[in-house]
């Protein structure tokens, strides 16, 4: 019997001092970097800041898309090539345009000027 344990013994001691392997980790290959555009600059494009809703309504007619924010409201118009999106502050008719972009962006400024024209024209039509 002594030596059945003598041998289980040995056995368990032998087990725990032989070290597998590790198994071979499959590489991950590195995810593409794509760097973060430059902000546009400061700058609000002229006539359109602090205009009220009822004129930017009269301007572009119905938006195709608001979204809701508290007092914030955001006013998406889409055209054939590019989309410009309103953000209007305040409540009912106190609400006023504070910022305006567009995509694409315009060279100096977040809002490109053509589109702005482009979408005021298409809205005549309709």
């Amino acid at each position: 019997m002594k030596r059945h344990l003598a041998l289980v013994a040995a056995l368990v001691v032998a087990g725990c001092t032989t070290q597998s392997k590790p198994l071979p980790v499959p590489a991950t290959p590195a995810a593409p970097t794509i760097p973060i555009p430059p902000a546009p600059a400061y700058g609000e494009p002229f006539g359109y800041e602090d205009m009220l809703a009822a004129q930017l309504r009269e301007r572009f007619g119905a938006p195709a898309f608001v979204r809701h924010d508290g007092r914030t409201e955001m006013w998406r118009y889409d055209g054939a090539s590019c989309r410009a999106f309103f953000f209007l502050y305040g409540e009912g008719k106190d609400s006023v345009v504070r910022h305006v972009e567009t995509l694409p962006r315009g060279a100096a400024s977040a809002a490109d000027p053509a589109c702005l024209a482009a979408l005021r024209a298409a809205a005549k039509t309709t």
